[in-house]
């Protein structure tokens, strides 16, 4: 696997590689739809205090004492009133270097494997009596995964991931450890195998940053360590920390001099000369990643300032919210009816504009609760509300709760 340092990259496309320019590109299309200049949807601002009251709703119903956790994958690991991750890590002391790295390890094997499950697929939790599907039943299944060894090379330390176990990693196993089968398919099995084999080939490849003779995802900790200032970290150096170490690990991506631009796509809307005309950055499942490492830097007493740098998830769930509440229609009735590709245009275009639009919505959010950005981040905004709040009309509108528009999924993007 060809590894490209993004600070040797092109200053230009290196910085499709950050926050400001998901944002930047984003807001470039959502301008357009303002002006009626998109070929896919119609933007309809009158929607949007509607749909802030139906998310402000769905905020005060989840969590009725407006204390809301951040939008990160710890949130799936509760079943009941039973916190499994912390039941699972309990042998590790709380705020040791070594739990943090465990909790690193953790996260960020269970958000790869986060990719759309489909309507069918379930997963049935033994401790708990619990059947789940969609994320939360990844989230159940990675998490006995984990605590099983499977991502593990050393059978006296399960409780890790390494790049030995994942390079070794096949199919079968781990469709017998998520409980695949014919009548109980998931969605993009061997793209999520093969992440998980590029993310173990990649820990290899890296010397500069993982060092140890089967260096572990975790060890991003270390890296994310050394970089805070004064035990300070702005959110924004975690997504770059991630998208420069993990970048390479996605397949099938646009690649410009080598560098592998991950969830990066064209749209033909966006203004901008050179070798980055006319993309779009995204980044999601690397975003859903920083802000599911933000709990565990601060646990170990790192604290993260700037939150709001990152952005909301591209993603159905998000996306499905505002085509369910009428803030975008499609303008065409094929959108509704037919399945695409995440590099179609109109899927570029939707995610374009979810992000931008959950960027105004959080004011208007903020505005029906009484709280500022310190007390409701976007962060919370995308745990409490917009999240759950697609899933709720969904489940509304559609058989299944599935999403409005219909995506072929390779189990790496969504």
């Amino acid at each position: 696997m060809t590894i490209t340092d993004t600070r040797r990259a092109d200053p230009s496309v290196a910085s499709m590689m950050t926050p400001e320019a998901v944002r930047d590109r984003c807001a470039q299309i959502y301008q357009k739809g303002l002006a009626g200049d998109l070929e896919h949807f119609t933007v309809h601002p009158e929607r949007y205090t509607a749909t802030a009251a139906f998310v402000a709703e769905t905020i005060q119903h989840n969590y009725p004492s407006l204390e809301i956790p951040y939008h990160a994958r710890w949130r799936h690991f509760i079943a009941g009133k039973r916190d499994l991750a912390v039941e699972l890590l309990a042998e590790l002391p709380i705020g040791s270097d070594e739990r943090a790295r465990a909790q690193f390890d953790l996260a960020i094997s269970s958000v790869l494997v986060d990719a759309g499950a489909g309507d069918r697929w379930r997963y049935s939790h033994a401790s708990t009596g619990t059947e789940m599907g969609r994320s939360e039943g990844l989230a159940l299944a990675s998490l006995d995964a984990f605590g099983s060894g499977l991502f593990s090379s050393d059978p006296d330390n399960p409780l890790q991931v390494d790049a030995n176990a994942l390079v070794s990693l096949d199919t079968t196993a781990f469709e017998h450890a998520f409980q695949v089968g014919a009548e109980n398919p998931l969605i993009g099995t061997q793209g999520r195998v093969s992440l998980l084999n590029r993310l173990g080939q990649m820990l290899l490849s890296r010397r500069d940053l993982f060092t140890a003779n089967s260096p572990r995802p975790g060890h991003l900790f270390d890296i994310l360590k050394a970089r805070s200032r004064s035990d300070r970290l702005p959110a924004r150096e975690i997504l770059i920390a991630i998208l420069d170490a993990f970048g390479p690990i996605w397949p099938g991506r646009l690649s410009i001099d080598g560098l592998n631009l991950g969830d990066t796509w064209r749209h033909s809307a966006i203004d901008a000369d050179g070798p980055t005309a006319d993309l779009v950055p995204f980044h999601k499942l690397s975003q859903w990643l920083s802000y599911s490492l933000v709990e565990p830097l601060l646990e170990a007493g790192i604290e993260v300032t700037g939150l709001d740098q990152l952005t909301a998830l591209a993603e159905y769930r998000n996306g499905g919210l505002l085509i369910d509440c009428g803030v975008l229609s499609p303008r065409q009735d094929r959108a509704l009816q037919l399945a695409f590709a995440p590099g179609d245009e109109i899927i570029v275009e939707w995610r374009a504009l979810t992000i931008s639009i959950i960027d105004e919505l959080a004011h208007e959010i903020r505005a029906v609760l009484s709280l500022d950005a310190e007390k409701l981040p976007l962060a919370s905004i995308l745990e409490g509300g917009t999240w759950a709040a697609g899933r709720r009309i969904a489940a509304q509108k559609r058989d299944g709760g599935g999403p409005p528009i219909k995506i072929e999924s390779d189990g790496s993007v969504f």
